[in-house]
């Protein structure tokens, strides 16, 4: 009879290096392929953003998590892992190859002191292709995580390229990742996709943190509606379906996708996208308690607040005004706002 059985106790001659053992026994624990970092080098918490396929804003939404992380204090880095198409320099206007020894690099910095690390930092020409084969893309990736000089980061957001290929299956077995953040968009088919990138993580035992849909409506300048132009969606579907606790909106601007020009267009602009957050969650502006503004100049608090008034009929909840370096995509205000739904 064959002897292929589990053992649940420690063979007697057993040495205790079970890299040269093939006994199955309770003692025998899978290597780690978990990479270490530079010596010197720190990173607390490993964020994955993830999607199953292209063109949904996975960039972006990355970006936009490292600028809330340090806006709110914590030291925040971007690894591009998306070796053949990265975008990070350009999304943070940074440009110029990276410094560094003959074995390591240092991280180049935003303009608020973010870290960031991307292939763009270190090729002659950044509209220079990268044409490599599934291996090399994945040690460069690696080397991103063991050769970089990383200074004391609270929260290192990973951007990953889409799919389920080399690259995030390197990333899941070589860095520490602690959850996972899956970018979407509202689309039926894009619902098979998640799951595949959710079902991915579940392989891994990394933790989905939640859904970003982005791109999932814009309201109308003229009539104040709310449309959902690339189809409705079915974010909480699908976060139901598996379990997971988080999930948020990004919309878009009506006209362009940009920012509006001027402090009382971005000032309405954003009022107007909490009003219609508010109103699909069945609520209105009279819910609001508690708004928090942040402005990238104080000087233009006066021109804010003319519009601001306008969206609240009689007393306007509690407010806090914060002047900040610099908001996500250079705008000038953001507004935040506490519901009680």
């Amino acid at each position: 009879m064959s002897d292929n059985h589990t053992h649940t106790e420690t063979p007697e001659n057993c040495t205790h290096d079970c890299s040269t053992c093939g006994e199955a026994c309770a003692q025998h624990e899978p290597e780690s392929l978990q990479q270490p970092l530079r010596p010197g080098s720190r990173v607390d918490k490993v964020i994955a953003v993830v999607s199953g396929k292209g063109g949904v804003g996975k960039s972006l939404v990355t970006s936009l998590l490292a600028c809330e992380m340090q806006r709110r204090g914590h030291q925040a880095a971007v690894l591009d892992a998306d070796i053949t198409g990265p975008s990070i320099p350009q999304a943070f206007g940074v440009h110029g190859g990276a410094m560094g020894g003959e074995d390591f690099l240092y991280a180049n910095r935003t303009r608020t002191g973010i870290e960031i690390m991307s292939i763009n930092l270190l090729l002659p020409n950044e509209t220079d292709p990268v044409v490599w084969r599934g291996p090399v893309i994945a040690g460069a990736v690696t080397q991103f995580w063991t050769d970089v000089q990383w200074d004391n980061v609270n929260y290192m957001f990973v951007d990953m390229p889409p799919g389920t290929g080399d690259v995030p299956l390197t990333v899941f077995q070589s860095l520490p990742v602690a959850g996972v953040v899956v970018v979407t968009s509202p689309q039926e088919l894009v619902g098979m996709i998640v799951d595949k990138a959710v079902n991915m993580a579940d392989m891994m035992h990394v933790p989905v943190l939640g859904i970003v849909e982005n791109m999932a409506y814009y309201t109308c300048p003229d009539c104040g509606k709310q449309h959902a132009i690339f189809g409705e969606s079915h974010i909480e579907a699908i976060a139901a379906k598996h379990g997971i606790p988080n999930t948020a909106k990004l919309p878009i601007d009506p006209a362009t996708g940009a920012f509006p020009a001027t402090i009382e267009e971005q000032t309405r602009q954003s009022l107007t996208n909490c009003k219609a957050v508010l109103e699909a969650a069945g609520a209105a502006m009279e819910n609001v308690i508690k708004t928090t503004v942040f402005l990238s100049d104080m000087n233009n608090f006066a021109a804010m607040n003319g519009v601001y008034a306008t969206f609240f009929e009689g007393a306007c909840p509690a407010r806090s005004a914060v002047e900040v370096a610099r908001l996500p995509k250079d705008a000038l205000v953001e507004i935040e706002c506490i519901a009680v739904l």
